[in-house]
């Protein structure tokens, strides 16, 4: 049985609504993401009850855990549609193709293509980005990533950049 460290309750309570929001910055705002968002803190606030990591540096550790675990998560998420679609490609020879596509259809297409986009990266990259866009300070990036301060701003513009290539790259002709 797992031992509980005595400093869990206290960091779960402190830091659970940013590592879902770290989770949910990657895999999305559907309730379905939502939930996977929630699966992945879990999975993290499991990770940490195993860890040594000091309690006064949880916040970053955790940040990092569920990026990439909401990372693994998007990438196998992906690998199953793919798996799915081609399936489905199979059998829609047959079925006629939908007329006009609502504005909200387009729109999560386009999300998730900038979540697949970012599944590409490299994952110092990914995480620095979506870290930095949770809301962490350079110096929480930096601290979480073991990177200097100055060299956070550095690896978020390479990441956007990256990430703007990744959508060039992948984007579906219209």
């Amino acid at each position: 049985m797992l031992e509980l460290r005595p400093d869990l309750e206290a960091v779960f309570r402190r830091d659970h609504a940013l590592v879902v929001g770290v989770a949910a910055r990657v895999l999305g705002t559907s309730a379905d993401a939502r939930g996977q968002a929630e699966d992945v803190a879990q999975e993290v606030f499991l990770s940490f009850a195993r860890s040594r990591v000091p309690a006064d540096q949880a916040r970053g550790w955790l940040c990092v855990a569920a990026t990439h675990t909401a990372l693994n998560a998007l990438r196998t998420r992906r690998r199953r549609t793919a798996r799915e679609d081609a399936v489905v490609a199979g059998r829609a020879d047959d079925e006629a193709v939908a007329g006009d596509v609502a504005d909200d259809v387009v729109a999560a297409e386009e999300r998730r293509g900038v979540r697949e986009a970012l599944a590409r990266l490299p994952r110092k990259q990914a995480t620095a980005l979506v870290l930095r866009h949770s809301g962490l300070s350079y110096a929480e990036v930096a601290s979480a990533l073991h990177l200097s301060p100055t060299s956070v701003g550095t690896t978020v513009r390479r990441a956007e950049s990256a990430l703007r290539e990744e959508l060039r790259n992948h984007a579906s002709p219209r």
